[in-house]
C-alpha cells in the first residue's frame, strides 16, 4: 500500500514568509541553480513578494499541515485575461521537501484555483527537458507535452531547450 502524502496548505506569499522562504531557499540553492531564480537575500525576497501578488503574477507558498514547514512554491506568471485568458505555472520544492507528493497536492490546488475563480483557460509550464522530476509532476497533474523550443529561456547565465507542457481547462 502506498503511503499517503502529508498533508499541506497553501496561501499567497507574505512578507511573513520571509524568514522560514530565506532559510529554505538558501539551503536550496545547489538544487535550484538549473531551474529556478529564488531570491536569497531580504531585498530579493520583498521585491519577490510585490511582484507575486498581483493581478499578473501570484505565488502560493506551500507549507506541511502538521509543521508548519516550508515545502515549496507554486507560482502562477503572466497571467493574462481577455481573450487569452493564460498564464504560466511555475513549481519548485525545497530541499529535503521533494518526492514526497506534497508538490502534486499543490499544484492540483492552483491550478484548481486558476480555473475556479480566476477563470483561465490554459495552464503552461515550461520544463529543461533534463528535468525529470518538473516533468513527471506536470504529467501527474495532467499536463500534456506540446512543442519543443530552442533556447527557450536563460537559465543561469545560458539560453536552455525547454518542452512546453499545456493543461485546458475542463469546463471550456
Amino acid at each position: 500500500m502506498k503511503k499517503s502524502a502529508p498533508a499541506i496548505t497553501i496561501k499567497k506569499i507574505s512578507p511573513k514568509d520571509e524568514t522560514d522562504f530565506l532559510r529554505a531557499a538558501r539551503a536550496s540553492r545547489t538544487s535550484h541553480q538549473a531551474w529556478v531564480r529564488v531570491p536569497l537575500t531580504v531585498s530579493a525576497f520583498k521585491r519577490y513578494v510585490n511582484e507575486m501578488r498581483t493581478t499578473e503574477d501570484l505565488a502560493f507558498v506551500v507549507r506541511r499541515h502538521d509543521s508548519g514547514s516550508i515545502v515549496g512554491v507554486v507560482e502562477l506568471q503572466d497571467i493574462f485575461m481577455g481573450d487569452f485568458k493564460n498564464a504560466y505555472i511555475i513549481y519548485y520544492a525545497f530541499e529535503g521537501q521533494q518526492r514526497q507528493g506534497m508538490m502534486r497536492q499543490a499544484v492540483t490546488e492552483v491550478i484548481r484555483i486558476a480555473f475556479s475563480k480566476l477563470k483561465l483557460h490554459r495552464l503552461e509550464a515550461n520544463i529543461q527537458p533534463e528535468n525529470k522530476a518538473s516533468k513527471k509532476l506536470a504529467k501527474a497533474c495532467g499536463f500534456s507535452k506540446e512543442g519543443y523550443s530552442p533556447k527557450f529561456l536563460k537559465k543561469g547565465g545560458r539560453w536552455c531547450d525547454h518542452e512546453r507542457w499545456a493543461l485546458l481547462n475542463p469546463t471550456d
